[in-house]
């Protein structure tokens, strides 16, 4: 989703559509993680931040059950029943925008909320496929969309866990809690160390003196069709052989002693979530002191396990890091995201963030033939319904 002002944008379209205008607005953000990958699924610890690139939603209230709702950026309608909808229960795969709204109705129908059908509105300025939570932004949105129009207690962690809900078995995707997480309740300022087996969040105060700057490769590969879902399974079939839940529970000690029963791509994939797991409770400790340059030391070990062990970047990752980290005030750079393409996340001085953008940007366009987008961030608050 990628409107210049999506505000504007929706609110202008729904005026433009329904003749009049909306009564209500909501927003809910897109997110970067900044070391955790592949850790919430298994149970484990992440440090995402929420971003000041959302999913916004002009809506009224509507008579009846139905949703007819319109997607500026794909110029596209649809319109759906709710009664239908819990009724059909899940596609074997929904595909397309419209069976995020249609599957996070339905996760929300399922925990026994009762809806009011709506008419509104989608525009956004989160990439698609990029390793920003689109499509988490796109369910957070809808599920506060469905709060405001019938009202509903807006509770984050239970929100969060029916968009993951809608997304695991509506459209098909075993995605962990984190990206609905932090889109429905990251705070202005922070990043968010996650808890992913409690959902316990712990904000940790982003430092004055440093930016964080995604760098967009300009390449995608849909997670539905990636490898995204056999890593899951890879992890989990190696918690049950070591008798355990998750691979949260396992230490870097046992998994040293039980390296013998595992083959080498098991043995690397856990290796990969367990140290991973270490390095993102200590980088929110190092970031709340402020010792960017430990903050990036951390990072760049995370892309280099992501690579080896865990096998989830692309060669056009590979270089946007390295070209990130050759640039003057760049304390540490990493793929963000699934991987196989999308984003890669720098930490960089304040002062140095636009010029490693565009020199990073250069540096890419010039190797790769590609064209890369770069967005110098600042955390935001969760899923909100808009007032002013």
């Amino acid at each position: 989703m990628s409107d210049a002002d999506p505000r504007r944008a929706a609110e202008t379209a729904f005026k433009e559509r329904f003749g009049t205008t909306a009564t209500q607005l909501v927003r809910a953000p897109g997110r970067v993680n900044l070391i955790g990958e592949h850790t919430d699924y298994n149970d484990g610890f992440v440090l995402p931040m929420a971003i000041d690139h959302a999913v916004w939603i002009a809506l009224r209230p509507a008579q009846g059950t139905a949703v007819r709702v319109h997607s500026h950026e794909f110029h596209a309608e649809g319109e759906f029943d709710l009664k239908q909808v819990r009724a059909a229960g899940p596609p074997s795969a929904g595909e397309g925008w419209l069976e995020y709204v249609k599957g996070t109705a339905w996760a929300l129908m399922e925990a026994e909320h009762e809806l009011r059908g709506w008419e509104g509105v989608i525009a956004g300025d989160v990439p698609i496929g990029a390793g920003l939570s689109s499509s988490a932004a796109l369910e957070m949105a809808t599920a506060r969309a469905f709060a405001a129009v019938g009202d509903l207690p807006w509770d984050p962690a239970a929100m969060a866990r029916l968009g993951q809900r809608a997304e695991n078995a509506w459209v098909g995707v075993n995605c962990g809690i984190m990206d609905q997480m932090i889109s429905a309740s990251g705070r202005a300022g922070h990043a968010m160390l996650l808890d992913c087996r409690s959902l316990t969040p712990e904000h940790v105060c982003m430092p004055e003196n440093a930016s964080l700057v995604v760098l967009d490769t300009g390449t995608r590969r849909g997670l539905v069709d990636s490898a995204y879902n056999e890593r899951r399974s890879q992890c989990e079939a190696v918690a049950e052989h070591l008798g355990v839940d998750a691979l949260r529970e396992v230490t870097a000690t046992a998994l040293i002693v039980a390296q013998s029963q595992l083959d080498g791509t098991a043995l690397r994939r856990a290796r990969h979530v367990v140290t991973e797991n270490q390095r993102t409770i200590e980088a929110a400790s190092v970031l709340a002191a402020g010792n960017t340059a430990r903050m990036g030391e951390l990072m760049d070990a995370s892309h280099i396990s992501l690579r080896e062990d865990f096998e989830v970047s692309s060669d056009a990752l590979n270089r946007m890091v390295s070209l990130a980290r050759r640039q003057p005030g760049c304390f540490g750079a990493r793929m963000t995201g699934a991987g196989f393409g999308g984003c890669a996340v720098a930490l960089a001085d304040a002062d140095a963030a636009e010029s490693l953008a565009q020199e990073t940007c250069a540096a890419y366009r010039h190797e790769t033939g590609n064209e890369p987008t770069a967005y110098v961030c600042v955390a935001t608050d969760g899923a909100a319904v808009v007032t002013d």
